[in-house]
């Protein structure tokens, strides 16, 4: 009983480490986001959005690891 415990507990801390790391990257990559789109706006937040989809891979890939 205590194993099963202790794996809902870990699944629940897992969860909720995971939904704040994503909350944490939108909210970094929103950041500043304001104004019109020019050309070199836009080139940046496409950057911006490739690097956010880096970051989420790099967080997957090392909680992976941590397991």
């Amino acid at each position: 009983m205590n194993g099963f415990l202790n794996q809902m507990m870990r699944r629940l801390i897992n969860m909720v480490t995971n939904r704040g790391i994503n909350k944490g990257i939108d909210h970094m990559a929103r950041r500043g986001s304001g104004g019109k789109a020019t050309p070199q706006s836009r080139q940046q937040a496409k950057a911006a959005r490739e690097a956010v989809k880096r970051a989420r891979q790099a967080a997957r890939i090392t909680r992976r690891l941590g397991r």
